[in-house]
């Protein structure tokens, strides 16, 4: 007797398709289960004994023999449970193998026939639906399959109830899309006393999706500034929110299958380690990285961070993915985040304040600021200072402005992009631009295409050849120059980029400073040198 049933194996986000191969046989009674399964797997085998036995069946004593094909692809999770009872209720005839040939089934079972939660219903549905097949699934997880527009989707509270179903003694009803969540509140921008350059500068990051260092003393306001900035972010896209909600699927983070339009706002302890930052571990989950995929990772007291943690941020800076190599997989999760990091300028935390700084000055900020690597300082494309509040500025009356003025202009800058993308086909031509997907933001626009968008003007031109020298800009630097340049422009809703985007550009490139007010120019005495181009 033999059978088969689909199922999936999750390597990251990627559903891989497993078939499920049971054989029954003569001789020494025995059930074992074969094809790189981990210690969940092996355990599957009690607890399908046990949930057919609640059902009123009893395996018969004879070999049995389960084969996870392909057998190189490692098998990880309890998901194998419903798939291994299902094709060993083919094998004994009590269920029809043509009907269950047209599923992927997935789910963990109890010891009293229940189906158990598992995670990833969702990129599992999407990955059946791709192969034209439904999805058989807890019930629990059905309403988060229901957002994979399957349209064939079976939710069992319990296997005698799948059972019956396929029977025609009783009937599954499709299970329905979970709740869309509403927007959260977040704090205001209002809340924030002076501080306007700043705030001018999370204006930026957040049109353009560029990542934002801050140094300042204790108490200047970074975190606060951090935390306001999901408030002038545009929701995500119905495309984007899957995207989203398929690597939090994976993590098992997605309650009673709700997504949210709000973009992930992660903020982890300094203490972390690299894989619960890049992602990692003993099955290799998602990191904070990928679960703040399309929205902000917001690293406080930066070189705190293990060295060797901030520098794995390298790559998914660059390239929007976080690759995980072990010797028994390779897992690509997707990282694309906006980077907010906030910093002392030295241990102490008042460098530069003659009244506050400790007896070390410059070599506790030199000593401090070392822990940052020059490479991962480089993927940051704007740096500010945060100088301390005044007691003027805390008398002052509430901003005018608060985060909803500020977002309607984010999504405004944001729509422009969006429009620009639109002659992506024509500029790489058809078949590269089927090959990739046209920039969502200035920030991961690059190579001809950024040059293309973000050309200056003569001026600014100028401008920007006499920086990079001064500055000894890397060819990262300066694309990272433009970037920012071409979201100062469609702030303005300026078509090209002037002189003056440049100039405000480059003040946002200041190197790191023994002092808190400014780069290494402003601690010498002189303004930094986009400034000093600026005015001259």
């Amino acid at each position: 007797m033999h059978a088969h049933v689909y199922t999936i194996a999750f390597e990251g986000v990627e559903a891989r398709e497993v078939d499920v191969q049971v054989h029954m046989a003569s001789g020494m009674p025995c059930f074992s289960i074969v094809g790189l399964g981990d210690k969940a797997v092996a355990e599957s085998r009690d607890r399908v004994r046990a949930a057919l036995s609640a059902i009123g069946l009893a395996l018969p004593p004879k070999r049995i023999t389960v084969n996870l094909a392909p057998a190189h692809l490692p098998k990880e999770g309890s998901h194998y449970d419903l798939p291994i009872a299902l094709g060993l209720l083919v094998a004994l005839g009590a269920l029809p193998g043509d009907s269950l040939s047209r599923y992927t089934a997935m789910g963990e079972l109890s010891l009293d026939g229940a189906v158990a939660h598992v995670a990833g219903a969702l990129p599992a549905a999407m990955a059946a639906h791709g192969a034209d097949r439904g999805l058989i699934c807890p019930a629990s997880c059905g309403a988060e399959a229901a957002w994979s527009a399957n349209p064939d989707i079976l939710a069992p509270r319990s296997l005698i109830a799948l059972v019956n179903h396929f029977k025609g003694a009783q009937v599954l009803s499709p299970p329905k899309p979970g709740a869309a969540l509403a927007r959260r509140d977040v704090a205001d921008l209002k809340d924030i006393k002076g501080q306007e350059s700043a705030k001018r500068a999370l204006e930026v990051v957040a049109a353009g999706g560029h990542n934002l260092l801050m140094v300042g003393p204790p108490g200047a306001g970074k975190s606060m500034l951090a935390q306001r900035l999901p408030g002038i972010l545009p929701a995500l896209s119905v495309e984007e929110m899957l995207e989203v909600s398929m690597v939090q699927s994976v993590a098992g983070l997605l309650e009673q299958g709700a997504i949210a339009q709000d973009r992930p706002y992660r903020a982890p302890h300094h203490s972390a380690s690299m894989a619960a930052l890049v992602g990692g571990g003993l099955r290799v989950k998602p990191g904070e990285a990928s679960l703040a995929h399309l929205g902000v990772l917001f690293l406080d007291e930066l070189p705190e961070f293990s060295r060797g943690v901030l520098d794995s941020l390298r790559q998914p800076l660059e390239t929007g993915e976080a690759v995980i190599a072990r010797a028994n997989a390779h897992v690509t999760y997707p990282a694309r985040i906006q980077l907010i990091a906030a910093m002392n300028p030295c241990r102490c935390g008042y460098a530069g304040d003659l009244g506050r700084a400790c007896r070390r000055g410059a070599h506790c900020a030199a000593d401090y600021q070392a822990k940052i690597s020059g490479p991962l300082l480089d993927r940051i494309d704007i740096h500010i200072d945060v100088p301390p509040v005044t007691i003027a500025d805390l008398g002052l009356p509430p901003a005018a402005e608060g985060s909803a003025e500020v977002a309607a202009r984010v999504v405004a800058a944001r729509a422009v992009q969006t429009g620009r993308a639109s002659d992506w086909a024509f500029f790489v031509g058809a078949a590269a631009a089927g090959a990739s997907k046209p920039p969502r933001t200035n920030a991961e626009a690059d190579g001809a295409w950024l040059e293309h968008i973000a050309q200056p003007d003569p001026a600014g031109r100028t401008l920007l050849g006499e920086a990079a020298q001064a500055m000894r800009l890397s060819a990262r630097g300066y694309h990272r120059v433009l970037r920012v340049a071409r979201t100062l422009a469609d702030l303005e809703g300026a078509a090209s980029v002037r002189r003056m985007h440049i100039a405000e550009s480059l003040s946002y490139r200041r190197p790191l400073s023994s002092g808190a007010g400014g780069g290494l120019d402003a601690a010498a005495g002189a303004p930094p040198f986009a400034e000093r181009m600026a005015a001259g």
